[in-house]
């Protein structure tokens, strides 16, 4: 998909089935610096949804194999079951849990990171994004948000991610692929 209209986009998502108890639930799954958090801001915007970040799951820069927990137990299953999910942010200053963001039921969630497109979550979605974008477009989007000094952790993060999405089988799961390099109309 070329330049990706997040009206339509969100056309498609009212357009999809329910799974997760009354919600619709949006997994925006895709390398890290795709554009996966802008996607993710634009479509809760338009759709006056909550939107779940993964750098508020993951316990830092080894987190991938440790989201399902937060996001399968705190998150997914209570709004399968038509109860309010919650979990503790994580917060990579102090490398713990903080304060607590709650998931109220609503008529839509949407999920943006790394890996929340994995096997498990994809039960509950209405509708998995696959964004991508070229590896020095990422890490210079990467360098431009986090600075030059963590450069390493994007490396080691890009590996990892490589093998967990690869293992999952996000992208060719996906109901949608974006082009993360091109702009996304209103």
């Amino acid at each position: 998909m070329g330049q990706l209209s997040v009206r339509d986009l969100a056309a498609r998502v009212r357009r999809s089935p329910v799974r997760c108890g009354t919600t619709r639930v949006v997994l925006i799954d895709g390398p890290a610096g795709s554009g996966k958090t802008t996607l993710g801001g634009r479509l809760g915007e338009e759709m006056c949804a909550q939107v779940i970040h993964g750098d508020d799951i993951y316990e830092g820069w080894d987190g991938l194999p440790t989201m399902w927990p937060i996001l399968g137990h705190g998150i997914l299953e209570p709004l399968s079951r038509h109860e309010h999910g919650a979990f503790g942010r994580w917060d990579w200053y102090e490398g713990r849990r903080a304060e607590t963001i709650p998931v109220p039921v609503a008529d839509t969630l949407v999920i943006e990171g790394v890996g929340v497109g994995q096997r498990a979550a994809r039960d509950f979605a209405s509708l998995v994004v696959f964004v991508e974008a070229p590896w020095d477009v990422r890490v210079a989007r990467g360098v431009e948000r986090d600075g030059e000094a963590m450069r390493n952790e994007w490396e080691r993060w890009q590996a990892s991610e490589q093998v967990f999405l690869a293992d999952e089988g996000v992208r060719g799961a996906a109901d949608v692929i974006v082009d993360g390099t091109q702009p996304y109309l209103d």
